[in-house]
């Protein structure tokens, strides 16, 4: 985490456009450690100014709720963060053109929004960083895959990995591989919840209360994960080690296997990976109609 005290974010005039989950948990990472000002941080959406007085409230932060407070806010900025819908994505950001200045820094959270499809949407190659966050973020425990255009200065770099490095970890990709990013992490707490809810069920079926299997669901799947963290080894290894030959164990990993449970997962994040591309080539074939 940064120091308070040196971080790149002081000082720094942003603003968020859109004000999902995801902005938020960006917003309380910066604001509860004191990494930005929440003065300095505006916030807008399309037309729920309610969810704006609700973040101002909750996190000191300003909202642009009127069409006069958003052209300002956005103008001001040094940092714009851009948080909405994909389907959203190609109508706000040709809006956003002329108001724009060269230097202006652009982080977008939306799923398959290239770096050249931003470029071709304002026509100039404004410096952008794209990230692929996920949930987790929320508790600062995020993933975020960051990937820079050619115009990102230093200065810039170090601002949006502080910002991401507020929610969690940091991995810098090039751009191509954000897809990948995106099956691995930006989805995969969804796979890990997907397992837990299949764990509870089988326990259930079991005999335990529903509340016994989600407590020992939860606590394994922590500690699991802890474990990886702590000793250093593969999960590969870690998985050998507990798997005693003719044992319960190997009788459970045999099970899953014979369901193929590895290439299931597999193929899952392919396709996460491929529907991101889509997403993708949604937003580039709305730009292209203008």
């Amino acid at each position: 985490m940064t120091n308070p005290t040196h971080s790149p974010l002081r000082g720094v005039r942003l603003c968020f456009y859109g004000a999902g989950s995801m902005a938020e948990a960006i917003l309380r990472g910066l604001v509860e450690p004191k990494l930005a000002e929440p003065g300095s941080i505006s916030v807008l959406n399309r037309q729920n100014a309610d969810r704006l007085r609700e973040l101002s409230s909750r996190y000191g932060v300003v909202p642009a709720d009127t069409d006069d407070k958003k052209n300002a806010a956005l103008t001001a900025a040094d940092v714009i963060v851009l948080g909405m819908k994909p389907k959203d994505a190609a109508a706000a950001i040709k809006a956003l053109k002329p108001l724009l200045r060269p230097e202006q820094l652009i982080v977008s959270l939306v799923a398959g929004l290239s770096i050249s499809t931003v470029h071709q949407l304002l026509g100039r190659e404004q410096p952008v960083v794209r990230t692929m966050p996920n949930t987790s973020s929320t508790i600062g425990l995020g993933a975020t895959g960051i990937s820079f255009s050619s115009s990102v200065t230093a200065e810039n770099r170090e601002l949006a990995l502080a910002m991401f490095g507020s929610v969690g970890m940091t991995a810098v990709v090039e751009e191509p591989l954000i897809e990948a990013v995106n099956g691995v992490s930006g989805s995969g707490p969804a796979y890990v919840y997907y397992l837990m809810e299949a764990m509870i069920d089988a326990g259930v079926k079991l005999g335990l209360t529903p509340e016994a299997a989600k407590t020992l669901t939860v606590q394994t799947v922590r500690g699991a994960a802890e474990m990886v963290l702590a000793t250093g080894e593969s999960p590969e290894e870690l998985r050998r080690k507990v798997t005693s030959p003719n044992g319960t164990t190997e009788a459970a990993i045999r099970t899953l296997e014979r369901f193929d449970f590895r290439e299931g997962m597999n193929q899952a994040i392919v396709r996460c990976a491929e529907r991101a591309r889509e997403m993708g080539e949604a937003i580039r074939d709305e730009a292209a109609k203008s």
